[in-house]
Formats: structure tokens, C-alpha cells, sequence
């Protein structure tokens, strides 16, 4: 059941500070606390778990106390004051994912992307919502491979929606494989970055990898396996309820999307979206979003993705 509740801030000027760089102080509570936060007119809504909205509260009580004491809250502030009201010491850090390559090397670059990492090694499932270039995709990748390396896993299988982006396809010459390829080639690619293509090869050869479209699931029980959805928002509610289901003893899944790049027809529930909301609160389930400020590509796609965003620029932070 998900519980409501909100703060007035008595000098919503202070907001900024309160809040942190784009948020960050706000989705950092939001995240460890498994509640949804926005923030209009002076008021700063939760939304959530009875238990993760009384300690938000708590928690953003705490840190307005420190910015009237202090002047400005650092994130350790934020991390103590979770770790005060909830007795869970928080310490995310940036290590390396044991993905056992020669070269490459890699770990979170951003403290959301620490955040994020950290609740898919915590969780069975982990929701991820965010822009293009955060990393949701590559860093569930690592994290997949990073499970198989280390055997906590036997499988890693990676699933898009078949849902075309404005475009046809069905033109294309070649077999059904062929015509699928185009969805599922982004998978692959963060996948060739992290482990050899002859291993890859075997590993697809042997059925310890696959890379499917999420129509290819429907009846399957997956065990000991790794699942990520990826491009989640273009997945109706049926199709999500059917891919969460799959799950099986000793899985985990990661589902990842932007829910502001929807390619369903006009009128149709992004099964993300509803996922999301429907599965608030659950214990065991993590929420994780990130934002402009966790964009690790070209310089210009964040400039990019927020001369696409609609909402504000600043001063709020939602689900």
C-alpha cells in the first residue's frame, strides 16, 4: 500500500542547498529509501512505504537542521543522516566491477551510478530509470558479467522489446534473426566491450549467454540467471507482469529504460511506468534514478538531453 505525505519547507529558498547539485542529496534519499520525492510550492511530497515515507521525513527533517547549523549539507551529511534514522550505515564505493578482463577496467563514475550498482548487488530485482548515456544498460551489462565471472550465476540473458523507434523494418531483407539483430546489436555491444569476442562466441554457443527479444520469453522459468530488460519503457503492462514473472530461484533482474523515449502507439501503458508505481514499496525491490548530472557520454548529449526535457530544469526531483 503506498502512503503520502508532505513538508513545507519554511524558506523554499533554501531548496538548492537542501537538495544538493541536480538533486543529488534528494535522489540519493530517494534511492536508499525506496520512495518517490517531488518537490512544488514549497512542498516536498513522498510518496511510498509507510515505513520509507516516515523516515524521509525524518531524514529530510535532520539535514534541514544541519543546513540551518552549517550553511550547506555535504553528502556525507545526507549518508549520516539515513544511516542515524534507518541504523544502516551507508557506504557506497566506486570500486571496480570483477568483470576479470585483461584491459579494460570498470566502476561507477558518477555517485548515482555508485548508488545504482550497488542496489543491483544488494537486490534480486532493480528498477532503473534514466536519460540516454547514464549507463543503465552498460553498467548492468558489467554487473551480469561480474556475477557470471564470479560464479553467483550460471546464465546471463539480456532482452530488448522488438518495438520499432518511427521506423519499419519488416523490409529488411534476411531471416527473423536478421530482422532482430537491430534491436538487440546495443546489448552486444556493451557485451564486446567487457569480454572477448571468441568467449563470447562459446558463451552464446553453449547457451550461457543469450540475447533475445522479450517476446521469446513468454513461458520460461529462469534460474540462477541474470535478466536484463533493457528499453523497459517500450514494454506494455502484459509484457512486463510476463518478464517479471520469469524469475526463478537464485536470479536476479535488472530492468532499465527512459521513460521519456516511448515508441508505444498513442494511448498505451508503458509497462515501466506502471511497474514502477505498481511495485513501489516492495520490500527486496530497488529504485534507482539518474539524471542529467549521470550522462558519461559525449559532453553534448547532456546539453542535449535537457534542451529535449519538458519538465524544469531545476528544483525537483520525481520517480
Amino acid at each position: 500500500m503506498t502512503t503520502e505525505a508532505s513538508v513545507s519547507l519554511v524558506d523554499p529558498a533554501v531548496a538548492p542547498q537542501l537538495f544538493g547539485p541536480q538533486d543529488q542529496h534528494l535522489r540519493l534519499l530517494r534511492n536508499q529509501l525506496g520512495v518517490a520525492v517531488t518537490f512544488r510550492d514549497g512542498q516536498v511530497r513522498f510518496s511510498g512505504s509507510e515505513t520509507g515515507v516516515k523516515q524521509a521525513i525524518e531524514v529530510l527533517e535532520r539535514l534541514t537542521q544541519v543546513l540551518a547549523s552549517k550553511g550547506q549539507i555535504s553528502r556525507e551529511d545526507v549518508n549520516l543522516a539515513i544511516a542515524t534514522v534507518t541504523g544502516v550505515q551507508i557506504t557506497p564505493i566506486r570500486d571496480e566491477l570483477a568483470i576479470a578482463h585483461p584491459v579494460r577496467k570498470i566502476r561507477p563514475r558518477t555517485e548515482g551510478q555508485t548508488v545504482y550498482v550497488a542496489a543491483i548487488r544488494q537486490h534480486d530485482m532493480t528498477f532503473c530509470i534514466g536519460p540516454a548515456g547514464c549507463g543503465k544498460t552498460y553498467l548492468a551489462v558489467a554487473a551480469a558479467v561480474e556475477a557470471l565471472k564470479t560464479r553467483q550465476i550460471r546464465k546471463i540473458v539480456l532482452v530488448r522489446p522488438a518495438v520499432e523507434a518511427g521506423e519499419s523494418l519488416g523490409f529488411l531483407p534476411g531471416d527473423m534473426q536478421a530482422k532482430l539483430n537491430p534491436y538487440l546489436r546495443p546489448l552486444l555491444d556493451a557485451l564486446n566491450e567487457m569480454v572477448d569476442y571468441d568467449q563470447v562466441k562459446f558463451y552464446m554457443e553453449q547457451d550461457v549467454i543469450e540475447v533475445i527479444p522479450l517476446a521469446y520469453m513468454r513461458g520460461r522459468t529462469l534460474n540462477q540467471a541474470f535478466i536484463i530488460l533493457d528499453e523497459a519503457q517500450n514494454t506494455t503492462v502484459a509484457q512486463m507482469k510476463m518478464f517479471l514473472t520469469r524469475m526463478g530461484e537464485g536470479s536476479k533482474i535488472v530492468v532499465s529504460g527512459d521513460v521519456s523515449q516511448v515508441d508505444l502507439p498513442a494511448g498505451v501503458t508503458s509497462g515501466l511506468n506502471d511497474a514502477v508505481h505498481r511495485l513501489s514499496g516492495i520490500p527486496g525491490i530497488g529504485f534507482v534514478q539518474l539524471g542529467e548530472g549521470d550522462i558519461v557520454r559525449h559532453k553534448l548529449v547532456q546539453q542535449i538531453v535537457r534542451a529535449y526535457d519538458p519538465g524544469p530544469r531545476s528544483g525537483s526531483s520525481g520517480r
